[in-house]
């Protein structure tokens, strides 16, 4: 997993970081390429007995583009100490042996819940990602289907439809229309009855008002912050193994998509009220079909990505007072936002614990 994390998990992340531009967008743009690691200054055992940390800096070749003049500089630029794997996959940190455990986690994906009320099993649904907003489905008692978003307040999953394109009501029933065939079950229309809005710009809102309660919703704020939240790449993300058990559990074929779709959240709905109708088994969360382990490679991966995301905020900071003629990539890199995440990480993280003696 390190090996993995080391050869292109450092890869990814730089991709993703990668194309830094100043605030404007006109004058400066950072990208990273090729990287590699010079010999550490001391081997394990000096590291042992100097209580310093078994390491070695990575070197990454940023190329900076000044598109006023249109010059490129290349340089190669030192990102940190890393701390190097023992053959016995330990690491030595400020001289003390410590292993990084595994962490056992709820896979990405979709999973379907029951809570028995009232002599009957009340179906919903979490939709996990690998990063991003949660959302949790659930039915009440009146047969409406609601959404939580990050477990903020419950909102009808129609205003969430309206924002992923079923704008107007009958498109909403439309999509549902061969499965509440059943008089008793009208899911969709005693959830439409519940819903306040009636088209993609109040679904907006309706949806804005309970992630940010007191803030005034305008169709503007909230279009920007929910897009961001659902329909951008670096902010949701299903990752290939929630999207695999996505595809998986609703029986899907072979789709590619790292972000929720349309398509992805009709399906859900349909299934819960399929369930709903059968009062089929529903999934078991602690099943361990349903969990994943994060092995070291990438416990360190999400701890570099945001040491690497404070570290593009500060250079587009110093692009807007940087003298363009003379600016270099060293300049606006700035290491200590990488090298104190992978500190706190390795010092003061749960799960890395001192080697038993």
């Amino acid at each position: 997993s390190y090996k993995w994390f080391l050869e292109k998990g450092l890869k990814e992340l730089l991709a993703e970081v990668s194309s830094i531009k100043d605030f404007t967008g006109k004058n400066l743009e950072l990208s990273f390429g090729d990287y590699y690691f010079e010999k550490g200054k001391y081997d394990e055992h000096a590291a042992r007995e100097r209580n310093t940390t078994f390491e070695a800096p990575l070197y990454v070749a940023a190329k900076l583009v000044n598109k006023v003049s249109g010059k490129t500089k290349t340089q190669d630029v030192y990102f940190g100490d890393f701390p190097l794997m023992t053959p016995r996959g330990t690491f030595i940190i400020n001289g003390v042996e410590r292993v990084v455990v595994s962490q056992l986690i709820k896979s990405p994906g979709v999973f379907f819940t029951a809570e028995f009320l009232r002599g009957k099993n009340l179906y919903g649904a979490k939709v996990i990602p690998n990063r991003g907003a949660w959302l949790e489905l659930d039915t009440d008692v009146a047969g409406v289907i609601g959404v939580k978003i990050d477990r903020k307040r419950r909102i009808p999953i129609t205003a969430l439809l309206r924002v992923y394109g079923l704008s107007l009501s009958v498109e909403i029933l439309q999509a549902f229309a061969d499965i509440d065939t059943d008089p008793d079950t009208k899911y969709i229309q005693k959830t439409l009855e519940k819903d306040a809005s009636q088209n993609a710009d109040e679904g907006y809102k309706e949806v804005y008002k309970r992630i940010r309660p007191g803030d005034l919703a305008t169709v503007d704020n909230a279009r920007s912050l929910i897009d961001g939240m659902f329909f951008n790449n670096e902010r949701y993300d299903f990752s290939e193994v929630g999207r695999y058990k996505f595809n998986q559990r609703m029986r899907l074929g072979d789709v590619r998509n790292p972000l929720l779709t349309k398509e992805d959240l009709i399906m859900v709905v349909k299934e819960i009220i399929r369930l709903n109708n059968t009062q089929d088994i529903p999934d078991d969360i602690d099943h361990l079909a349903n969990r994943r382990i994060r092995a070291v490679g990438e416990l360190i991966q999400a701890r570099f990505r945001v040491g690497l995301a404070r570290m593009a905020r500060i250079s587009k900071d110093r692009m807007s007072l940087a003298d363009l003629e003379t600016v270099s990539p060293v300049q606006l890199i700035h290491v200590r936002p990488i090298v104190a995440t992978m500190q706190e990480f390795f010092s003061s993280s749960q799960l890395s614990q001192f080697m038993d003696q």
